[in-house]
């Protein structure tokens, strides 16, 4: 089983790290390309979509060759995921509606659901139900469809940054992969390593500065396999926790989704309207780097990822543990960024405020210029010019 697990994971690996370079001239070619405009994209010059392609092949490739028994449920996946691949590609060149997109992943989720692939029943607190399960019955279709469509369109939500969402994706799936080995879960296992794999090929490309970017192919191609490995592998567990870890393992995205819809609907924006309110654009306004903030989000995912697993192995008792050392650290960042931040703003404020303070400034600035043949003028113009024009590349960011 390890071999076959290692074999899964390392040819995924491989296709996805030699098709990316071709993938890349096929979207140029295509017209696959992300155009900057200055104003909620992060990038600055034009990158080539669709890499998603390639993480799609490692993973699909990977599957054929190793998953067994080749059944209904390795269908549903691939024929789900052809469908979502298909619509991320023709989104990615023309640009779909949202409400298109939204109807190809609905029929993707159908697919999967009517392949066997199916939330049955909740694990829900003894005292709410006795023996704690909650059967779905008819309900079950419905409600494997509607977590699909979520964790689909999450990761797409966080793909925000070079190397965010394939990064956040493979530390989710690595821990997908030791909870399915944990719970003795051989299939779900070969699925996460063959994700895993394709995902780490990828990367080097995509890390800041990205020379490809996976596009809505490899986003949404991403939270859809999160969102079956999910079902197939914790939905199905009679206990609590098993309930709760997918939560725990894709926390980052789930949170970004539910704060950007709370956020749209309380400032009466549309909820599929595009903004830049997201956790790492709040990241980056506070004065991070887009390779930091990617840091940062990986650590928190991290984080995450090892409650649920340390939760599946250990149990609840442990985890909470892990939860609340993990907000003593979030809590003591966030308080030195913040008196960071404002100790920087106070500063500024000093140097470069506005008043009768910097008028002398300049004043003083000038007189000496004038003791230096006007040399030292001309550079504080250059300088002036320069610290505006900064300005203004900082606030179209």
């Amino acid at each position: 089983m390890l071999t076959t697990l290692i074999l899964s994971f390392s040819l995924a690996f491989i296709l996805s790290f030699v098709s990316t370079p071709l993938v890349r001239k096929m979207a140029f070619k295509m017209g696959a390309v992300d155009v900057p405009d200055g104003k909620r994209r992060i990038h600055k010059k034009s990158t080539p979509l669709i890499g998603g392609l390639a993480i799609f092949y490692g993973t699909f490739i990977s599957l054929l060759c190793f998953y067994r028994p080749i059944d209904e449920t390795l269908r549903g996946i691939l024929l789900g995921s052809i469908i979502i691949v298909a619509m991320g590609i023709v989104d990615d060149t023309v640009e779909l509606k949202p409400k298109k997109k939204l109807l190809f992943q609905l029929l993707a989720a159908v697919v999967v659901a009517l392949n066997g692939i199916k939330i049955t029943y909740l694990s829900v607190p003894d005292f709410i139900i006795k023996g704690g399960i909650l059967p779905l019955g008819w309900a079950s279709i419905p409600v494997t469809v509607i977590w699909i469509v979520a964790v689909t369109n999450a990761v797409n939500l966080i793909d925000g940054l070079d190397g965010l969402a394939a990064g956040v994706s493979s530390i989710a799936t690595f821990s997908l992969f030791f909870i399915a080995i944990l719970l003795r879960e051989p299939t779900v296992a070969i699925i996460s390593a063959a994700l895993a794999g394709a995902c780490i090929g990828f990367l080097p490309f995509n890390f800041n500065p990205a020379k490809i970017f996976m596009g809505d192919t490899g986003a949404q191609f991403l939270g859809f396999m999160l969102s079956i490995i999910c079902i197939q592998g914790l939905f199905k567990g009679y206990l609590i926790i098993s309930f709760v870890a997918p939560f725990l393992i894709l926390g980052l995205p789930i949170f970004d989704t539910l704060f950007a819809i709370v956020r749209r609907v309380w400032n009466g924006k549309p909820v599929m309207t595009a903004d830049r309110g997201h956790l790492h654009h709040k990241l980056m306004d506070m004065g991070f780097s887009q390779k930091q903030a990617v840091a940062i989000l990986y650590i928190i995912s991290t984080l995450l990822g090892l409650t649920a697993v340390v939760m599946v192995d250990r149990g609840a008792q442990q985890a909470i543990w892990i939860v609340v050392s993990i907000l003593i650290v979030a809590v003591f960042s966030i308080y030195i960024t913040i008196h960071r931040e404002k100790t920087e703003k106070q500063s500024g404020d000093v140097v470069f405020g506005s008043g009768k303070k910097g008028k002398n400034i300049q004043k003083t600035e000038i007189v000496t210029d004038e003791n230096t043949d006007g040399k030292t003028e001309d550079n504080t113009e250059d300088n002036t010019k320069n610290s505006g024009t900064e300005k203004g590349e900082e606030k179209n960011d």
